[in-house]
């Protein structure tokens, strides 16, 4: 009797809970087989489109090509967005390799689509002549044209030509930048064997490493670069040259003159976007990023950078001047403080004047509870509730699947979790998606699929994953995002959720992270892990006047990323100066400590070489001064009043990219947001700012 041949699940429909990925089912010859097999899929799609000898209308070639997503024609999607988000979450070589070889072939086929002479007459002719369109009809159909004309249509075969050199270039470029962090990131382990050597450290980091060592058959204690290993270290070893090390090897990621050295790569994207961008008609990337912004231009980008550090950089030299002082005073007059210092007291002062520490808070964080409270807040907000379904295959043993149902009891998506660090897993914090939401056409909403990847202190062999509060704001602000995804009640997939202007996207996960030092919300999951105790009040009390500390140093270090970004994607002219030294001149006017000889950030900076926020940095902040604008909404009617949360819900949450974001905020809010609200949350006075 003959085995039953391996049937490839990306080429059928998913026969799964919810046509989730078949995880565990598929692989590396299954994924590479999709690829080459979705490629020609569509194709074979655009080619019904542009052959098509009806005169060209919006049904027949903007629904057409929408709806053709579907089924037969959805491999391409459906592999894509499996298997890069693997890359992120659980890589190995192999698959490091195979997406090398497939980077190449998804270039040239983006390529072949937008710059397809045919299809671009078709839209362009739709785009002038068409039936009565809906709101989001409209939006599509512009999005469509101008999408294709800002991907190069109206250039000359010569321009094309080049334009295709550019993005298949850059398209490798960005892949091998991320493959090298992930490397660099990985290869250090800090060893420890004397125990002398972990004084000052509390016991959850102690318990950490021990684990670590223990994973990899190692005596001792192995400390990390990843997050929950670095950051407790840095805050509080005594071993000031154990700092050195840590911090020396952290901030010199990817510039060690070796293989993975990514400076040449960052000096190659940053020409290739700019020739692309004046290839395309612009002066400088930043005007090709900005034209399809809610911040529009550069101008108002700096003005919003320029009213951050002339309201908080009085304030952001005030917090460092005292830590030095105390560093001084505990040390001795003649002390200098460096940066692999600057965690290290700047932890011991929040200490002396709020009686707060992380390791304090820790015990009654978690992560289980912290869950419960996270989906409890939903709940109380939104009506929604998850439930977990061990019967939905995951990737991982560490993730988790839920189920999620609104408040009518009906099916609203699915949520996973991926909480710990791991060998094949980026640094860092995200929300995707495994499936985005859309109406089909028999008029079935498709829910969507959204996940959260994190990398929290992982649980040891005595005790569970308890997190620091900083780690519960992660969560949060991964939530909101993921709330974003879930709440999306769109006609089209490519406008649902989070497929927003760039710099509105971050208004939904920021806006959560509000509830994090709110003693209503604290009050339902913060309970000793032990004892049961709930987190005292006097406890709660000194995290939320605490909130403030140091907030306008981390502001300006926001902004100094924020000047960085900018100032490397508004250049004019090709760029070949030396990376660690442009760095330093272009945050100059945000920095409040010195940048240690040496070290870099360009190299390591995902966001703006790999991640989508190239010229859009800034986003964090703007979306800052709306999330503090939102949230004064709330306080005024009562963080979890549902009427105000369901007017959020309806006219930002569920309205994706089907309308301009500041219409759907006014929609919300009743008029644009100001500063006003960002700098009483921070308790910044005493500074006049135009609105």
């Amino acid at each position: 009797m003959s085995e039953q041949r391996h049937k490839n699940p990306f080429f059928e429909q998913y026969n799964t809970v919810h046509e989730t990925v078949p995880f565990g089912d598929f692989n590396l010859a299954d994924v590479e087989e999709a690829f080459v097999e979705g490629i020609k899929r569509d194709d074979e799609l655009i080619e019904k489109i542009t052959n098509n000898p009806e005169k060209p209308t919006f049904d027949n070639t903007i629904i057409y090509r929408e709806e053709g997503k579907e089924h037969y024609y959805s491999v391409l999607d459906k592999v894509s967005t499996a298997f890069f988000n693997l890359l992120s979450a659980d890589t190995n070589d192999e698959m490091d390799q195979l997406a090398q070889k497939i980077q190449p072939m998804l270039t040239k086929h983006a390529n072949d689509v937008t710059l397809n002479p045919k299809l671009f007459e078709r839209i362009k002719y739709v785009h002038r002549h068409h039936r009565k369109l809906t709101p989001e009809e409209k939006v599509l159909l512009d999005d469509t044209y101008k999408g294709l004309v800002r991907s190069g249509a109206l250039l000359d075969d010569k321009g094309k030509e080049r334009l295709r050199q550019l993005t298949e270039e850059a398209g490798m470029l960005s892949l091998q930048f991320s493959q090298n962090l992930l490397k660099e990131n990985k290869a250090f382990q800090l060893h420890i064997t004397d125990e002398n050597d972990l004084d000052g450290l509390p016991e959850s980091a102690r318990e950490a490493a021990a684990l670590n060592a223990k994973e990899q058959e190692k005596e001792g204690w192995v400390f990390t670069l990843d997050f929950p290993s670095y950051n407790p270290f840095m805050t509080y070893s005594t071993r000031r040259e154990l700092r050195r090390r840590m911090y020396m090897e952290k901030n010199t990621v990817a510039c060690h003159g070796n293989g993975e050295d990514n400076r040449e790569i960052c000096k190659r994207l940053i020409n290739l976007r700019r020739e692309m961008a004046q290839l395309l008609g612009y002066k400088t990337y930043a005007d090709y990023v900005l034209e399809r912004r809610m911040a529009e231009n550069k101008k108002n980008v700096y003005r919003l950078l320029d009213q951050l550090i002339d309201a908080y950089m009085p304030t952001a030299v005030k917090e460092v001047e005292a830590i030095e002082k105390f560093a001084r005073k505990t040390e001795g007059k003649d002390f200098k403080i460096e940066p692999w210092d600057f965690a290290f007291y700047s932890h011991k002062l929040k200490l002396k004047k709020y009686n707060i520490d992380a390791e304090m808070l820790r015990p009654y964080l978690q992560l289980d509870k912290v869950i419960d409270g996270v989906f409890g807040l939903a709940n109380r907000l939104y009506g929604i509730t998850f439930k977990e379904n061990k019967d939905i295959k995951v990737y991982h043993p560490d993730v988790k699947a839920y189920e999620v149902f609104d408040n009518d009891g009906k099916y609203l998506a699915v949520f996973y979790a991926d909480f710990y660090p791991r060998q094949g897993k980026q640094g860092g914090a995200w929300m995707t998606q495994y499936q985005g939401q859309f109406i089909d056409r028999k008029g079935v909403n498709v829910r969507p699929h959204v996940s959260v990847v994190m990398n929290f202190t992982k649980p040891t062999d005595d005790k569970p994953a308890l997190l620091t509060l900083g780690e519960v704001e992660t969560f949060l602000h991964e939530f909101g995002h993921s709330l974003h995804g879930m709440f999306a009640n769109t006609r089209f997939e490519s406008m649902s959720g989070t497929n927003v202007r760039w710099d509105f996207v971050e208004l939904p996960s920021q806006f959560m992270e509000n509830y994090a030092v709110e003693k209503e919300f604290l009050r339902t999951f913060a309970f000793h892990y032990e004892t049961g105790e709930p987190l005292p009040d006097e406890l709660i009390d000194r995290i939320v006047k605490s909130r403030n500390y140091n907030v306008a140093y981390a502001c300006m270090r926001q902004v100094s990323f924020g000047l960085l970004d900018m100032a490397y994607y508004t250049l004019k002219e090709p760029f070949d100066e030396d990376i660690m030294e442009f760095e330093k001149k272009a945050w100059k006017r945000a920095m409040v400590t010195k940048q240690t000889e040496g070290t870099c950030m360009t190299v390591q900076f995902s966001h703006i070489m790999a991640g989508g926020y190239s010229a859009g940095y800034y986003s964090y902040k703007w979306a800052e001064v709306l999330d503090a604008d939102a949230f004064s909404v709330f306080k005024r009617n009562g963080i979890f009043n549902r009427e105000t949360a369901q007017r959020f819900r309806d006219c930002i949450l569920s309205k994706g990219g089907t309308e301009h974001p500041m219409t759907l905020y006014k929609r919300f809010r009743g008029g644009e947001p100001t500063i006003k609200a960002l700098l009483k949350r921070n308790g910044i006075k005493g500074t006049q700012i135009e609105n």
